[in-house]
């Protein structure tokens, strides 16, 4: 899967960006392109203030006039809004981690729109698929920066393949036959087994207790070399 381009359509707060660019840092992005008419923006003081260790994001950003030159070189484009549009599909940020996997290596973009009115018709025409954080009816709206955050964390998880510790080597049957007859054997040798009745159900229920457990080969040994010793000092 390929990590997507953010692009950021007239951003209003330089404090914004220099957040986004931390998140960003966050999170493994690094293409992300400013479409914004005022060159000045990309100076404003407060990107380096919340950019922090993400300076070279904030060297490398690029600041294009049109969403069109934005994505020319993307194959999907994913706008994102709290708007329902007829006909386009409209998932959320975990959803669409889970499309963007089967994109292979296809460069694509997640647009954001301004902090005061987000994305307009005409942006979200240019936009092949929609999306939105279920965020509380109370309060939909979140801030820019925020938004780029839940986005980059959810597309960061799939992008890391989160796996478990390896699990010892089992236990194989002959292993815990060895267990059980062990077990009987140090159980008899101090006289908590000695009869042919429910004393030797209850060999086999401590057992059970052991098979439930899913002993490792290891821990295996160790309870047959226990057991073993057991019986044989009581013996003496």
């Amino acid at each position: 899967m390929t990590a997507p381009r953010l692009v950021l359509l007239r951003p209003r707060n330089g404090d914004n960006l220099g957040a986004i660019a931390r998140a960003m840092k966050n999170f493994g992005l690094s293409d992300w392109v400013v479409v914004s008419p005022n060159p000045l923006l990309l100076e404003s003081p407060g990107l380096n203030r919340l950019a922090v260790k993400a300076g070279d994001l904030l060297e490398s950003v690029r600041r294009v006039d049109s969403l069109s030159e934005a994505v020319a070189d993307c194959a999907w484009v994913v706008g994102t809004t709290m708007r329902r549009i007829e006909g386009r599909q409209r998932v959320t940020p975990r959803e669409l981690s889970a499309l963007s996997q089967q994109r292979n290596e296809e460069r694509w973009a997640l647009v954001f729109g301004d902090e005061r009115n987000g994305l307009d018709n005409d942006d979200l025409a240019q936009c092949h698929t929609l999306s939105f954080i279920p965020a509380a009816h109370e309060q939909p709206s979140l801030n820019l920066a925020q938004a780029v955050m839940v986005y980059a964390y959810e597309l960061s998880t799939s992008q890391r393949e989160v796996r478990a510790p390896p699990s010892p080597a089992a236990a194989t049957d002959a292993g815990l036959r060895q267990v059980r007859e062990s077990l009987e054997l140090g159980l008899s040798a101090v006289g908590f087994v000695r009869g042919e009745g429910d004393e030797r159900h209850a060999v086999d229920d401590l057992f059970n207790v052991l098979v439930r457990a899913r002993l490792s080969k290891k821990e295996a040994t160790l309870w047959t070399a226990a057991m073993r010793v057991t019986a044989k000092r009581s013996a003496t």
